[in-house]
């Protein structure tokens, strides 16, 4: 599982209503940004116009967005997403400036406020913080703003301070307020029975009931050439949010309606289903 376990956090539950979930979503470069790093300014509308509507039906909204180092590596104009940490941390602080400004103003067509906040490992992994992290983002729900969270890519460089992808930040994120729901949207459909890329004749797997070695076994590869997860960060995360009694969903970012089957339980992507109580 890595140096992020599931965060030690109170099991109680907030207050809300019995019909309406609490949905963490994870959107990935691949989905936010063309090849060229540049943003997917359709796709990006299309995905801010679904959330808003199921923000309006009742559910309680936290984003979970990549893009930062992506978006910046198209503002900036250069070649490919850099390697060195320096050049990183710039393309973050540009791309991230870029990123809000793009949600800003999506979501507030729609008469949605958003919040930023941006953490790194210390954040998660101190419990003084953490608990500061869950105040403030149960407040911000409270008040009715949708919370958009990214890692500080600015200043989590090392093995101390980086949570790495996020696919775990959004599973911690999940585990820490008692999410119902978390959807990993990304450039894939769901887990297959091979990689589809060189197994044409893969399967996709529509529901995963355990998380067993062989189901781990089947990841292979990294992500995108703009991003960092893959599909073992995704079962990894799986791992940690059915733990906690969460179902979680890999589904494919290109078409952002799929949440509105995803919130209502329909069949779409991949679905690894929570380990319930009793």
């Amino acid at each position: 599982m890595g140096k992020f376990q599931r965060p030690r956090a109170s099991r109680a539950r907030f207050d809300r209503r019995d019909h309406d979930m609490r949905i963490v979503v994870k959107v990935g470069t691949s989905t936010l940004a063309h090849p060229t790093g540049r943003l997917n300014i359709q796709r990006m509308e299309r995905l801010c116009r679904v959330l808003s509507d199921l923000k309006n039906a009742g559910h309680e909204i936290i984003l979970v967005s990549s893009g930062a180092i992506g978006m910046g590596v198209g503002k900036l104009s250069l070649p490919t997403r850099p390697k060195d940490t320096s050049t990183k941390q710039a393309c973050a602080a540009v791309g991230q400036c870029e990123l809000m400004y793009t949600y800003d103003r999506l979501f507030t067509a729609y008469n949605h406020n958003v919040a930023q906040i941006l953490l790194t490992g210390v954040d998660v992994e101190h419990e003084g913080r953490r608990l500061n992290f869950q105040n403030t983002l149960t407040r911000l729900l409270e008040l009715g703003a949708l919370p958009i969270i990214n890692e500080n890519d600015t200043v989590a460089t090392d093995e101390i301070t980086s949570i790495g992808d996020n696919d775990t930040l959004a599973a911690i994120v999940t585990c820490c307020i008692h999410a119902d729901l978390l959807v990993l949207l990304s450039d894939i459909d769901g887990l297959y029975t091979a990689n589809p890329h060189t197994h044409p004749d893969a399967k996709l797997i529509p529901v995963v009931e355990r998380i067993t070695p062989e189901v781990l076994a089947l990841a292979d590869g990294a992500g995108s050439a703009l991003g960092t997860g893959g599909m073992s960060t995704k079962l990894r995360a799986a791992q940690m949010v059915t733990a906690e009694g969460a179902d979680m969903v890999i589904a494919n970012g290109s078409h952002p309606e799929l949440l509105y089957d995803i919130a209502d339980g329909r069949p779409a992507g991949t679905r690894f289903a929570g380990r319930k109580e009793g």
